[in-house]
Parts: C-alpha cells; sequence; structure tokens
C-alpha cells in the first residue's frame, strides 16, 4: 500500500518508521522546516523514507492509497480538502497502529478532562497486578512507536484526543470511555456537537461484546449521544442507579444484572485528591474488571497512584506554603476541578492563550477558595476584568515574575496553585514545557 505521512512529530515520524517496516511504500509531508526536526530526518534517511520538508506539496497526492495524519491538522488545510475531493482515505496514527496490533486488548480514554489521569491509573493498575501493559496515545508515546514491544497479552492503554478520534474509521477498542465533555478545541471543530461527534468515534466501531463507559453525572456526554452497539455502563457520584458509585462514601460497584453491590473501598483511601479524581477512579475501575483485575488489585493501585506530572503535581514546601503545578488544566472545566480539590486558601496563578473561556464558571470557587489572582499571558487583562470587583489580583509579564510574586503574597498554610485555564501557545511550545519552566522557578526560590 502507498501511504502519505502528513507531519514530522511524535506520531507521523513513528507511523512512517512503522509503514515502512511492515512493507508499505512510504512519502512524509512536513510544512514545516527540516531544521525544526534534525531527529527526525535522520530517521527517515536511514529508512529510505522519502519526504518533503517546508510544504505540503501536490507529489504527496500522488499515487496515494490512504493517507495517516497528525493530530491537529485542521480539517480546513488544503492538503486534507484536495484527499477528501479525491476520495483518498484519511486516518489518524492511532488507526493505522491499531491495525497492526488488532488482538490485543486495548482501552480508549477519551474526554475533556482526567485523560491524562485515568491512563496513568489504569496502566499503573495493570503494572501492579502484574499484567503487560503500554501506556500510549496522546498521553505522549505513539501506539505505532511502541508495537515491537507488545507481546500477545500486552494491554493498551490509550489516551484518544478528539484530534486522534476525528480520524479513526475503524478504530475498535475493547473499552471506550467518554469522561465528560465542555467545549475545547472549537477552533479545530468548528462547534461543540463536531467535537461531541469526534469524541464517539472511538465507540462507532465497537460490537455488543466490547464495553462503553459514560459519566451519567455529566449530561453533555451521557444524553444524546450517536448509536453504540457496545454494552453501555456509567459511573455517577450522584445517582444510586449507576453501575459504579459513591454508597455512603464508599466505592461500590454493581453486580451484572442485580441490584446488589460490591464495595471496592473507602473514597478516603484513594490516593489522588479532588472529586474529578473520584470519577477518574470510577471510569477506571468498571474497565479494569471488564478486563478481569482482581478488586484487590484494584484497591491496591487506587491506593498507591501517586498522579502524573503537571495534573495537580505536588512541587514543594517553602515556608509553610506548598507550591502544585496543574500546568495541564488548559481550559475552564480543569481547573474548576483544582480550584475544588483544596480546603487552604488559594494563591490562583492563571493565565495564558484564552479559548473563549468562561471565567463566570470559576466565580462562586474563586470567591470561596482564592485570596489573590496572579494572571499573566494573553489572558491577563480578560482574567483580571472579570475577577477585579471580588478578588485582589496582581499581573506579571513572566512565569519568574509570577511566582516570586506568588511566593510573596502567600502565607502560611496557603498553597500557591498554577492552574492556568488556557492553552500555553502565547509564552510556550505545550504544557509540558510551560509546567517545566514553573517547576523551576519554584525551585529557584
Amino acid at each position: 500500500m502507498n501511504y502519505t505521512i502528513i507531519g514530522a512529530g511524535r506520531s507521523g515520524l513513528t507511523a512512517a518508521l512503522a509503514a515502512k517496516k511492515t512493507g508499505h511504500n512510504v512519502f512524509l509531508t512536513e510544512s514545516a522546516s527540516k531544521d525544526k526536526f534534525p531527529g527526525a530526518v535522520k530517521k527517515l534517511t536511514a529508512a529510505g523514507i522519502d519526504f518533503e520538508f517546508g510544504s505540503n506539496s501536490d507529489r504527496a497526492l500522488e499515487n496515494v492509497d490512504c493517507i495517516i495524519t497528525s493530530p491537529g491538522v485542521p480539517p480546513t488545510a488544503w492538503i486534507i480538502k484536495s484527499a477528501k475531493e479525491k476520495g483518498i482515505k484519511i486516518i489518524s496514527e492511532l488507526e493505522f497502529a491499531r491495525q497492526q496490533c488488532p488482538n490485543n486488548p486495548l482501552i480508549a480514554i477519551t474526554g475533556t478532562n482526567g485523560k491524562t489521569t485515568t491512563t496513568s491509573l489504569i496502566a499503573h493498575i495493570i503494572k501492579q497486578a502484574g499484567k503487560d501493559v503500554v501506556a500510549v496515545g496522546n498521553i505522549g508515546t505513539a501506539l505505532s512507536g511502541v508495537l515491537d514491544q507488545l507481546k500477545e497479552d500486552t494491554v493498551i492503554v490509550a489516551e484518544v484526543s478528539s484530534y486522534q478520534a476525528d480520524r479513526c474509521e475503524e478504530f475498535r477498542p475493547d473499552v471506550a470511555m467518554v469522561l465528560n465533555l465542555t467545549a475545547d478545541h472549537l477552533a479545530y471543530h468548528g462547534t461543540i456537537e463536531n467535537y461531541k461527534s469526534a469524541k464517539f468515534k472511538t465507540a462507532q466501531c465497537q460490537t455488543k461484546n466490547d464495553l462503553l463507559i459514560l459519566n451519567a453525572d455529566d449530561p453533555a456526554s451521557s444524553e444524546n449521544i450517536p448509536p453504540v452497539n457496545a454494552d453501555i455502563k456509567y459511573f455517577s457520584m450522584n445517582s444510586g442507579s449507576a453501575d459504579i458509585m459513591n454508597r455512603k462514601g464508599i466505592l461500590s460497584v454493581r453486580k451484572s444484572n442485580s441490584d446488589e453491590l460490591e464495595e471496592i473501598m473507602p473514597i478516603s483511601k484513594i490516593g489522588i485528591p479532588g472529586d474529578h479524581n473520584v470519577y477518574n477512579s470510577m471510569a477506571a475501575v468498571l474497565a479494569l474488571k471488564f478486563i478481569g483485575i482482581s478488586n484487590d488489585a484494584i484497591r491496591k493501585g487506587l491506593m498507591t497512584f501517586g498522579g502524573v506530572e503537571h495534573r495537580l503535581e505536588f512541587v514543594r514546601s517553602l515556608n509553610e506554603v506548598d507550591y502544585i503545578n496543574d500546568s495541564k488544566a488548559t481550559n475552564i472545566d480543569a481547573t474548576r476541578y483544582a480550584l475544588s480539590s483544596y480546603d487552604k486558601p488559594l494563591i490562583w496563578l492563571a493565565g495564558g492563550r484564552g479559548d473563549s473561556n468562561d471565567y463566570s464558571l470559576l466565580d462562586e470557587l474563586v470567591e470561596k477558595n482564592v485570596r489573590v489572582i496572579v494572571a499573566i499571558g494573553e489572558e491577563a487583562d480578560a482574567i483580571i476584568e472579570h475577577f477585579s470587583g471580588t478578588t485582589a489580583y496582581v499581573k506579571q509579564d513572566t512565569m519568574e515574575d509570577a511566582v516570586k510574586a506568588a511566593s510573596q503574597l502567600a502565607d502560611k498554610d496557603e498553597i500557591v496553585l498554577f492552574t492556568p485555564a488556557c492553552k500555553s501557545f502565547d509564552m510556550f511550545p505545550n504544557y509540558e514545557i510551560r509546567g517545566e519552566v514553573f517547576k523551576e522557578c519554584v525551585a529557584a526560590l
């Protein structure tokens, strides 16, 4: 088969190398300069893969059977539009890689928030249970890049972004879950309806023997869903009819076809803080039980999991002030979870590039929990304008100055919480580098 790969980043490069290794003809096209991808150029050359950098030319659409596109290449890009006009099949790297390992158990996690934590949590518990597992996808490792590592029984746990899901046509996971939905990435998807449709593409090819997990407390993701064939199970903090629930402070699972509940563990024993992580844990439990992980292994895993980098990550305590890195909170809903996760007064470090942010959704939490806002980035003025009538604030130009200001403002037994509610792209290439810079600034105090 003749493949064209769009993009020389992590997923594009690994897809190109994997396709070439399995005997296909491969051409890679990247609109950015090759100077930005020195490592990719070396690997492509060594593998004998033809490529172009600096533009996506007509050559990329010549004699091609299928296009594998990198996440984030918008549907409005001319190469995508031209490929569709020519009737060329367009898929994501994730779909291509799944075709190479169709028999491995696969759990696909999507939703607006909680994907990385839930992916890492599930992989952690499976590993502790003594089974082989890989965590891939939007979490940072492309499935194409670990195909050589897979054993017959390796469980694949995939964090699936809306970009990746949008280009899935035949992708079929054994377990799919949509954790929640709030407006996000609308610059790419155009409407919330398109965004939701993309998320549910992870379930569109499931059969009656597969499982779809939904959040009963989130109508946006659990109501008016596209037609699916999978068995559906629900998690909830509020509903007594869900398949897993909070029953008097105990994480409790409904037995199959029964009103009887089995108790997993006290919610207070879950190792990561916040109601949002109770939701993540509930979804994880349903998936884990479906693939045969024991309750004992689930309990141990939930108690020992320490969270993921850049998501409510404890950085240090200095002068009885805790510093928390939540750089992965790139939207309002993620920050809403963070602001509700602590009992101590907060110095809230916020800002970045907005995405039609509605700060009124945070009003109650800010008034209740935030003592001072330190605003940075393109959204600094918008944040200050919205909250200036109710909350003290300062504005800073750099992360270093913001962290210094927050440290000077914080009293003992308070928390400096970096949960930006915004994308990173005004000041940083991605949220990971933004989080690293925050931690470096905290370490330098």
